[in-house]
């Protein structure tokens, strides 16, 4: 109440009932707004407040900015003569997977470390009904829970967890929380547990030595590693955590697991002791370092693997946390370059596998036509890598004016990969298949065009849903295309 009075009657109390006013309440957001000093021994001239007094960066979402964020500024300018911090890093609300705010009453919430340690669904649905603000809401939350979370919430761990938070961390007011997130990024753990495994296994009691002059593809390797190293320090200064976490899983997952180590494979089985230490030494150092890149999102996976790869290279210190945290070095152009012709050589032998239908193991003859002196210099360097990761059986190079009219192509710039297809497919099989593949194709193009012919449903319709309809429409587009092009080579070896 605003007055003794005022209270009394709010309470509807007896002018005999005795009340007394706490002398020691403050209101909420003015106790709230003395916080980054009063917690520090203010009035007193402590050691703490003048070690702490201003810190750098307040955290905080956007909700309480006025509440709570200016309060503060204003009280430390007021008191203490200086601002309390210098930085306020804004993040989103978390809102579950419809894009709802997370609430008790709503029974919509996740619990970190129900995410982290996992729950059954028993205690899940007592947890979500218990204490609720409306009880009668319990039913209707059971009934949701259950529908949502039939076996409960598996375990996905810290790690998992800190980096799908990082991952999330966009420049948008809302946040939803989707399970399949996090359980990508436990994925991506397991990925990275499994590449130092294999690593280890690769390396235990093996001579491990740099090389003076390292080969292209550990040239090209540490050349990625330092622009991710280079990036995430750039997007940490900006506190773009997203876009940090991103170059982190785009290199750990992409460049060092899937192509590296898969590279590596090649040169390690080579007959020569000194190239294979020397990749043992790059399959460790980059996998140590980007550990240490790791180390601030995904703290325990990270020190558990960096204290089983320490020894082999001779490191010392009890713990990666208390190691420095990478600098980035240069690029390497010229491996990159290297590196990127025999990625783009491979990918085209995989996607006319995937076009023909033809098995992975399956081996392939293959022909090279046109292209210049760095394609011939290229093919040449990697026909061992070529050979492995794209199981080529042979290779050679066609002449200019060759008839390549029965060949599947892969361009690669000016460079023409071929496949003969002579004999390597059931013609008739094929053509059956790509038919029927190209009437689905046709059929989907033909509702998508009906769709954006419609005046009402371009207008009406939500801006998103259009946009998507026209990415539908480009995609079945290029498929028919291309349906009709593999169907014009099949036919062409009948």
């Amino acid at each position: 109440g605003t007055s003794e009075e005022d209270a009394r009657n709010r309470a509807g109390l007896a002018a005999d009932v005795q009340l007394r006013q706490d002398e020691d309440v403050l209101d909420t957001w003015f106790s709230s707004a003395l916080w980054p000093f009063s917690t520090l021994g203010w009035p007193e001239k402590t050691d703490y407040l003048e070690r702490f007094y201003p810190t750098t960066v307040l955290v905080t979402g956007f909700d309480i900015i006025f509440f709570w964020v200016a309060r503060m500024i204003m009280m430390g300018l007021k008191f203490m003569g200086d601002v309390p911090f210098r930085t306020v890093y804004i993040h989103g609300l978390i809102r579950d997977g419809h894009g709802q705010k997370m609430s008790k009453s709503k029974g919509n919430v996740l619990d970190p470390i129900d995410l982290i340690d996992g729950i059954e669904l028993e205690p899940l649905v007592k947890k979500r009904t218990t204490g609720l603000m409306q009880p009668q809401m319990a039913p209707a939350i059971e009934k949701s829970t259950r529908k949502e979370f039939p076996d409960g919430i598996p375990a996905f761990g810290t790690d998992a967890l800190r980096f799908t938070f990082a991952a999330l961390a966009t420049t948008g007011r809302d946040i939803r929380f989707d399970l399949g997130r996090i359980e990508g990024y436990r994925n991506f753990c397991n990925k990275l547990w499994n590449a130092a495994r294999f690593v280890l296994m690769q390396t235990e009691g093996k001579p491990v030595r740099a090389a003076a002059e390292p080969g292209l593809i550990d040239r090209w390797v540490i050349s990625r590693m330092n622009r991710m190293i280079a990036e995430v320090e750039t997007q940490l200064a900006d506190y773009r955590l997203d876009l940090a976490a991103q170059a982190l899983y785009e290199f750990t997952w992409n460049e060092y697991c899937d192509w590296y180590l898969e590279l590596s494979k090649a040169t390690l089985q080579s007959d020569h002791e000194a190239v294979q230490a020397a990749t043992r030494h790059t399959l460790l150092n980059v996998l140590e370092t980007t550990l240490r890149t790791l180390h601030p999102i995904m703290p325990f996976i990270t020190e558990e693997v960096w204290q089983r790869v320490k020894p082999a290279l001779g490191i010392e210190g009890d713990s990666i946390m208390l190691q420095p945290f990478p600098q980035a070095a240069g690029g390497d152009q010229e491996a990159e370059a290297a590196v990127g012709w025999l990625q783009e050589v491979i990918q085209g032998v995989r996607r006319i596998r995937s076009e023909l239908n033809l098995p992975p193991g399956k081996p392939l003859d293959v022909w090279y036509q046109d292209g210049g002196a760095s394609d011939r210099e290229n093919q040449q360097q990697f026909e061992g890598a070529l050979a492995s990761l794209a199981r080529i059986r042979s290779s050679r190079w066609a002449a200019a004016g060759e008839d390549t009219a029965q060949c599947a192509v892969a361009l690669v710039g000016d460079l023409k990969v071929l496949i003969p297809l002579k004999g390597l497919v059931d013609v008739d099989e094929e053509l059956a298949r790509l038919n029927k593949q190209l009437h689905r194709e046709q059929t989907e193009l033909k509702k998508s065009k009906g769709k954006l012919g419609n005046s009402r449903f371009v207008e009406n319709a939500p801006e998103a849903v259009v946009e998507q309809e026209r990415l539908r429409l480009a995609t079945h587009s290029a498929n028919v295309e291309n349906l009709h092009e593999q169907i014009r080579q099949m036919e062409a070896l009948r």
